[in-house]
């Protein structure tokens, strides 16, 4: 109490997205988009031919442009709110499953 404590630690929960709970889903304060990684995508038994072409590359955390795979529209729930969610499917490594915006 009367302490001031940095904040930097990341936001990082559980959220129902295509009919499943999917964890390890990072709140990023600056991105514009929501991300889903390979692993994920799979993991929801989605085909490659599910994906809409999606062409604008994007600059990762590490400063490298990525090629997006293609985009998906799913449902996502958080709490008793659903709402359809464009996410921008990459190939690439990340420790988290999901990126999503602030809302």
């Amino acid at each position: 109490m009367g302490t001031i404590q940095l904040y930097d630690d990341a936001l990082v929960f559980t959220l129902r997205i295509g009919g499943y709970d999917v964890k390890r889903v990072m709140v990023d304060q600056g991105s514009g988009v929501e991300i889903m990684y390979p692993d994920l995508y799979r993991g929801l038994n989605l085909k490659p031919e599910d994906l809409t072409a999606y062409d604008s590359p994007l600059v990762s955390f590490y400063g490298k442009f990525v090629i997006p795979k293609g985009r998906i529209r799913l449902p996502m729930q958080a709490g008793s709110e659903v709402v359809e969610v464009d996410f921008i499917v990459v190939d690439a490594y990340f420790s988290y499953t999901v990126i999503v915006a602030r809302p």
